[in-house]
């Protein structure tokens, strides 16, 4: 399995706004924003700026600001802007907990920046958790190894402690939109 990558939480950050490199670091570093999800160092950020934008992804322009050095701020492509698309309509994504508490969070904090709603992003991660909890079900009453079993059964536990919370995160979700939605109007 692939280790998760901010390349697309990156894109996302980008479509929401064009932004320089230390106001992307702080969101990877702010607990209100990605900062529970991600353990990013400014080097890293700047990394996967450096990979986007000769990827074509991103583009960056020199920017003068008063008071300070020009700073480079990052725009995304079409060619990003598909791919992070195509990232976020993923209809088959992993039922990996690591992959829920990093990938499936971010996600649904890019969605919430751009304004999308979280349904299409929480049904097919509640699709993936289901076919796994039915695979995993189905292999836990089919061994003999108690240590297979324990194994099995605690996996199990997680999708069941995954699919509760992905309830909750969908209504917190909507919640969220319609009160954003409320304030826009008032």
């Amino acid at each position: 399995m692939r280790v998760p990558t901010p390349d697309h939480v990156i894109l996302g950050l980008l479509a929401a706004q064009p932004q320089h490199g230390y106001e992307l670091v702080a969101h990877f570093q702010s607990p209100a924003l990605l900062g529970r999800v991600w353990t990013m160092s400014t080097s890293q950020v700047y990394a996967v700026l450096k990979r986007l934008e000769k990827q074509g992804a991103i583009v960056g322009t020199e920017v003068e600001t008063p008071d300070a050095p020009p700073r480079t701020e990052y725009t995304i492509s079409r060619a990003g802007r598909a791919q992070l698309d195509r990232w976020l309509a993923d209809p088959h994504p992993s039922a990996s907990v690591r992959r829920i508490r990093v990938e499936f969070i971010s996600k649904l904090h890019v969605a919430r920046l751009l304004g999308l709603p979280p349904g299409p992003i929480v049904e097919p991660q509640r699709r993936a958790c289901e076919r796994q909890l039915e695979r995993l079900r189905a292999e836990a009453g089919q061994t003999a190894s108690p240590t297979e079993r324990l194994s099995l059964e605690f996996a199990v536990g997680q999708l069941r402690a995954a699919l509760g919370w992905l309830d909750r995160c969908a209504a917190m979700m909507a919640d969220d939109r319609d009160s954003l939605d409320q304030s826009k109007v008032g």
